[in-house]
């Protein structure tokens, strides 16, 4: 074969033009130990706090612990995958989500991959967000003024919870802080009438937190078959998920929450719960060998919980021309935070920790529960640091006595069971207090919209509920609702718009209702 030398320098000189040399710098280190879900990192010098970092055989890692000449990261994934020397690469990115209008009605776990087996989320990399993200200062929120419905009446009246408040559910296990949550999110089908697209819809986020894969299964059958879930994301990392998932998944909600709110939605995310949170994060912290404290928890265990809480906001109109960060003003992230307690100690560490953390709380009470009260609401303890700002005017002046008269009851039932004689205005009393109680009793899966609460508490309040019997006070109330439905409809908006009580003309036909009720039943 007859090579040309001067053939051969023009096919170099093409082949050298053509080259585009794809050359780039990539930080790469040696992994010295793994063990326990936890590997150490030689090589990494540039490693950024809580960055994304890549090992072989597709198992992700974060870097939690910058040391002088190592890096400690948790693994998320299988980490009999990774091997002592395998070569480790870091991504340059914070740990991040998709976010988006794409993960409504969508299983996904911490990391925002669907675990639903409908298929990918069809999002790219601009709906990726990094789960820590700075709260919204003070002058890029307003004060916390419109009223989230939970459809419990209990709390609607008694604990009421605004749009932007963090209010933490508290109590031992089984006594239905996961039941609250349920009817909190079917309640919001009220807001938009369950369409997404509608911008007064309220959109749903629930983190389930070392849950059983069952229960997470029950919820999203519950919600599907209540309509909720086109609304709602399951953002879940479940028991048997690895413990670094279990911490991060709060965060990874809170993320996709923040996009919602920061596009001048509302938006309110349930963390279930943040008592196994802490003992993930327990458990990640000790492997690392950071020193442990109080209950073997680390020392910033408080910080944990404040940087989640912090960024559930009510953010000012003006937001934008603040921070370009934000796209729209006037959004909202609500956070209902659950812990569970151990024997009803409310001063433990953890709990005490969200207390101080949280607008207020909502202590549900295992003798109530046992005794038939459910919603089992202490209304004695539980207290919302918002209040009457967070209610319609309506609901505001008909249940303005409403706790007074309560606790008056509950205090006059334990003197009575004494036996001793009683005077006509302590029997008043107690015959009241009997009846209201009654009225705050409601089904599991039965939320009560505003206007429709307000005319029973209203029944209650006014003394029309005083001559019923006790075991026929649910009957009468569902009597009611569904004639004021037939008779008055317009009650509803007249009493959700009144700037005051509810307006004397709708009183009235209240007052005639309930008259043509008892008198169907029999009263």
């Amino acid at each position: 074969m007859d090579l040309r030398p001067a053939e051969v320098t023009s096919i170099l000189e093409k082949e050298i033009q053509g080259y585009g040399g794809d050359s780039r710098m990539q930080s790469v280190g040696t992994v010295l130990s793994v063990g326990d879900g936890v590997a150490r990192v030689y090589g990494l010098d540039d490693c950024m706090m809580n960055e994304l970092l890549e090992f072989p055989g597709g198992v992700r890692g974060v870097a939690l612990n910058l040391e002088e000449d190592n890096v400690g990261c948790v693994l998320l994934g299988d980490a009999a995958k990774v091997r002592e020397g395998d070569t480790v690469k870091a991504t340059g990115r914070i740990i991040s989500v998709p976010t988006g209008k794409q993960l409504l009605g969508r299983v996904v776990n911490a990391l925002g991959d669907p675990v639903d087996g409908k298929g990918p989320l069809g999002t790219s990399e601009a709906d990726l967000r990094p789960i820590e993200q700075a709260a919204p200062s003070v002058v890029e929120r307003q004060p916390v003024t419109e009223p989230l419905q939970t459809g419990i009446k209990a709390i609607d009246a008694m604990i009421p919870i605004g749009r932007g408040q963090r209010e933490l559910i508290i109590g031992d296990r089984q006594t239905g802080k996961t039941a609250l949550i349920i009817d909190t999110i079917l309640s919001q089908k009220f807001t938009g009438g369950g369409d997404p697209a509608n911008t007064d819809q309220v959109i749903c986020i629930y983190v389930a937190v070392a849950q059983k894969q069952s229960t997470v299964v029950d919820i999203v059958r519950r919600l599907e078959a209540e309509g909720a879930m086109q609304y709602s994301i399951v953002v879940t990392a479940s028991a048997n998920d690895e413990a670094s998932m279990q911490y991060l998944a709060c965060y990874g909600g809170c993320a996709m929450g923040e996009r919602f709110r920061d596009e001048g939605r509302h938006v309110v995310i349930f963390y279930d719960d943040l008592y196994k949170q802490a003992l993930a994060y327990r458990q990640v912290m000790l492997l690392l060998r950071r020193p442990p404290g109080r209950e073997a928890f680390p020392g910033d265990v408080f910080n944990l919980h404040s940087r989640l809480l912090e960024r559930a906001a009510k953010l000012s109109d003006e937001a934008p021309t603040i921070n370009p960060r934000f796209q729209a003003g006037g959004g909202s992230l609500t956070a209902l935070p659950v812990v569970e307690t151990q024997e009803g100690d409310v001063s433990a560490y953890i709990p005490t920790n969200v207390i101080s953390i949280t607008d207020g709380q909502i202590f549900l009470e295992s003798s109530l529960f046992n005794s038939g009260v459910r919603p089992a609401v202490n209304a004695g303890i539980s207290v919302s640091r918002v209040g009457g700002a967070a209610q319609i005017p309506a609901m505001k002046k008909t249940a303005g006595s409403l706790r007074l008269e309560l606790a008056q009851f509950r205090e006059l039932a334990a003197f009575a069971q004494f036996g001793s004689d009683l005077d006509k205005g302590t029997q008043a009393k107690l015959t009241r207090g009997e009846r209201l109680v009654e009225i705050l009793k409601q089904g599991q899966y039965e939320p009560v919209e505003v206007a429709n609460q307000v005319i029973i508490i209203y029944a209650g309040t006014s003394g029309a509920l005083d001559d019923i019997p006790v075991n026929r006070v649910l009957e009468f109330e569902k009597a009611l609702i569904e004639h004021v439905a037939d008779a008055l409809p317009e009650a509803g908006s007249q009493i959700r718009s009144s700037k005051k009580a509810i307006p004397a003309e709708t009183a009235a036909a209240i007052d005639t209702a309930i008259a043509t009720v008892k008198g169907q039943l029999g009263l």
